[in-house]
């Protein structure tokens, strides 16, 4: 049976700025378990820079520099609170999130965390 799909909501600034900090985060993970190395600020600040361009939206260079460092932030505490094997779990429902038709409640919780981290600034 066909059924159609709601329409999704309209992204707020809050939202995006929430999005990006977790999908960076969630990049850099991959990175560094599957390279052993971190992504630099400017590295994460070009990707977000790339996605935004991708959906017709835009960032100053230096608010996607102070997201891009509060996903290294995070990535780098969850990396050292987990074990190899948790942090790769980890970075792979992370990863797997970033797909909208994907539900993970660990990357819910992820999420709700990047929210704190940009609660905490003030951009």
């Amino acid at each position: 049976m066909f059924q159609e799909k709601d329409t999704p909501p309209s992204m707020t600034e809050r939202g995006l700025r929430v999005g990006l900090i977790f999908a960076l985060a969630a990049e850099r993970l991959s990175a560094y378990y599957e390279h052993q190395q971190w992504m630099t600020e400017a590295q994460g600040a070009g990707l977000a820079a790339d996605w935004l361009r991708r959906s017709k939206l835009s960032l100053e260079f230096k608010e996607r520099r102070q997201l891009s460092a509060l996903s290294d932030q995070f990535a780098r505490q969850i990396a050292t609170t987990l074990s190899r094997e948790a942090g790769l779990y980890t970075a792979h429902e992370m990863m797997e999130s970033l797909d909208p038709n994907y539900h993970s409640e660990l990357a819910e919780t992820m999420m709700v965390e990047c929210e704190r981290l940009l609660d905490e600034i003030a951009i």
